[in-house]
């Protein structure tokens, strides 16, 4: 980027949706692998106009991963970006899982997701393979399948920005964002046996309306809201943005959330996955992880819109 030129974000301020898909790619070690990722890069733009939808129906969001970044791109490394650490506590596991490059699809039709999601992996063709998968939905009123609200934390206006996208602390990732993603599968036959006041004290928060319920005392057991709040010793909070969807299967039987998390600082989801698998104090885990289990967990870095431009196919 030349001095003086704007940066212009990827869109990852926008609201949620009715759909998203989350796709997390494996790039093989190939020259001719490595053409076709940046040549997909640089087509993104006309693949989404191509699709005959509205302007703002569709909103795609690009991670590229720590392992493969200087491949890829020609740009700065960004301070912070390095492989998910592996979380280990006493009874979970916040593993570790790989991934190359995250596209984080959203619309408010599923057919629109589908239609970008296939022309990409078409045009990747076999440059890449698929790690995973997941396609999420709206659960009526932004629950997830355990029934709570979810995102109720998220910050709004300039505090989102101001939480979400790098500024002049690394002037060569700015306007870019960390992304953690994880998928956790639920045991939600166990967790639909516990009464719904045990639920409440596990989240935090009241099931039916979403009130935020009293903290702990220091020493006790905190519930999930406690532990995935971040604040500095003077008691500063630092917010992230979770764009979490619900995915399901009845007919499987399988049941989930899944965890996107972006930030402005890595250090801050990190420290909010030692909080869960770890404990505040140790050995009181985040009891949420008693019924819902992190299967994958990935760490990517979104440049700015204006980066990705700039990376030749």
């Amino acid at each position: 980027m030349s001095q003086g030129q704007s940066i212009t974000p990827q869109r990852v301020e926008a609201g949620l949706t009715t759909a998203a898909t989350f796709l997390v790619l494996s790039v093989k070690r190939k020259p001719e692998a490595i053409k076709a990722v940046r040549s997909l890069l640089a087509s993104l733009p006309s693949i989404a106009s191509g699709i005959t939808v509205s302007k703002d129906a569709l909103i795609y969001t690009i991670g590229i991963g720590s392992q493969i970044w200087d491949e890829v791109t020609s740009l700065p490394r960004p301070s912070e970006l390095h492989p998910f650490p592996e979380v280990k506590g006493a009874k979970h596991t916040a593993v570790s899982t790989p991934g190359d490059l995250l596209f984080h699809i959203r619309a408010e039709r599923r057919d629109i997701t589908f239609e970008f999601e296939r022309q990409v992996l078409d045009k990747l063709g076999d440059a890449v393979k698929v790690v995973d998968e997941t396609v999420g939905f709206r659960y009526f009123d932004l629950r997830d399948l355990l029934g709570f609200v979810d995102g109720t934390a998220n910050p709004t206006g300039q505090e989102l920005h101001d939480s979400v996208i790098i500024g002049d602390e690394d002037k060569a990732a700015a306007g870019g964002s960390y992304i953690v993603v994880q998928k956790y599968l639920h045991n939600l036959a166990g967790w639909n046996k516990l009464p719904k006041e045990q639920q409440e004290a596990i989240v935090g928060r009241t099931k039916p309306d979403d009130v935020e319920l009293d903290d702990a005392a220091p020493g006790e057991q905190a519930a999930h809201k406690t532990l995935a709040t971040i604040a500095d010793d003077n008691g500063e909070e630092y917010d992230i943005l979770r764009d979490n969807m619900p995915f399901g299967s009845p007919a499987s039987g399988e049941y989930g959330t899944y965890f996107i998390g972006y930030s402005r600082r890595l250090w801050v989801i990190e420290k909010m996955m030692e909080r869960m698998f770890i404990g505040e104090p140790v050995g009181k885990h985040d009891r949420i992880l008693d019924y819902s289990k992190a299967v994958t967990g990935t760490t990517f870095f979104a440049p700015s819109a204006t980066a990705l431009a700039s990376i030749e196919s």
